[in-house]
């Protein structure tokens, strides 16, 4: 490995909603994280890992959006994203394209002011806007904090992301290789399909419950002799009217679900699926402790 191979932990942060996932998937080259155009979707850290033999080795950590939380779920997820801050070699903060900087960025200042890490602005979605416009934005940005560095991009475009890589690479310490080459994430493939299930379940249901979802793999054991996976799944929701919008009339909707996530977890495993799926019901699991840790979100590992 030559010396001038660099690495390091970089950490994506922005507000709920903002292409967070979109961006590491794009940049990782394949899925990972599950991606939804509703507020919460990543819960935990995931680690994704992405390999240039020439230049370094870049580890992601994808964090839950920082917002003010409203439970304990949603305190978990606060503490996970603030406390990355102080643990990575870079800082790449994901902002939509505006002139206006609210009280979620405001936040997101405040707590970017207590640590001395190198921070990439990030300004995502710029193929939604006028290019004139773009010059603007980086003004207005560029007078409330002292960035490494601001690149306007396009994460669902796959726009300027040579850029930000580059950018990444330039703030990176030199350093060892932490893993091979192959490895695209150190997320088990139990709970990237645990994910991918909610994913779905996210796309297809009304705003109200996806919030209140969690899934856990109570099965996932390949058929002896044969190139098939059997996958049992739980969905995990707060209200017994909850449950009847999951399974849907008829078991249309948990149908609907399971098609979709086997159809992605197929492709992520490369061999046939047997998914089945069922919806219970535990009454306020976001606010239990021990629910929270039970569905793998662990306080002990923030």
């Amino acid at each position: 490995m030559s010396e001038s191979f660099k690495s390091g932990f970089v950490t994506i942060i922005g507000r709920p909603n903002v292409g967070k996932s979109t961006l590491m998937n794009h940049l990782i080259g394949q899925k990972i994280a599950i991606t939804s155009n509703k507020p919460q979707t990543t819960r935990n850290r995931i680690q994704t890992v992405y390999t240039d033999m020439e230049r370094g080795q870049i580890v992601f950590l994808d964090t839950p959006g920082i917002h003010q939380a409203k439970n304990k779920l949603g305190e978990y997820m606060v503490n996970v994203a603030e406390h990355t801050l102080e643990e990575v070699d870079v800082i790449l903060w994901l902002v939509e394209p505006s002139n206006f900087i609210g009280a979620g960025e405001q936040h997101i200042i405040k707590q970017l002011k207590k640590v001395k890490t190198p921070v990439i602005l990030v300004i995502n979605k710029v193929d939604t806007v006028n290019r004139d416009k773009i010059l603007e934005f980086i003004d207005t940005y560029r007078k409330v904090y002292d960035f490494a560095e601001i690149v306007p991009a396009s994460a669902l475009r796959g726009q300027n992301l040579d850029t930000v890589l580059d950018m990444i690479f330039k703030y990176l310490p030199y350093g060892p290789q932490f893993y091979d080459e192959d490895t695209v994430t150190d997320q088990p493939e139990r709970a990237i399909v645990a994910e991918i299930i909610r994913e779905k379940a996210l796309h297809a249901l009304d705003d109200e419950i996806p919030h209140g979802i969690a899934v856990s793999i109570d099965r996932m054991k390949e058929r002896r002799g044969q190139d098939l996976i059997d996958i049992d799944a739980t969905i995990v929701c707060e209200r017994d009217s909850h449950k009847g919008i999951v399974i849907g009339k008829g078991g249309a909707m948990l149908k609907k679900i399971g098609s979709n996530a086997r159809y992605e977890i197929e492709r992520l495993l490369d061999r046939k699926v047997n998914l089945k799926l069922w919806v219970k019901v535990k009454k306020d699991w976001r606010d239990s402790d021990s629910m929270i840790k039970n569905f793998g979100y662990n306080k002990d590992e923030i």
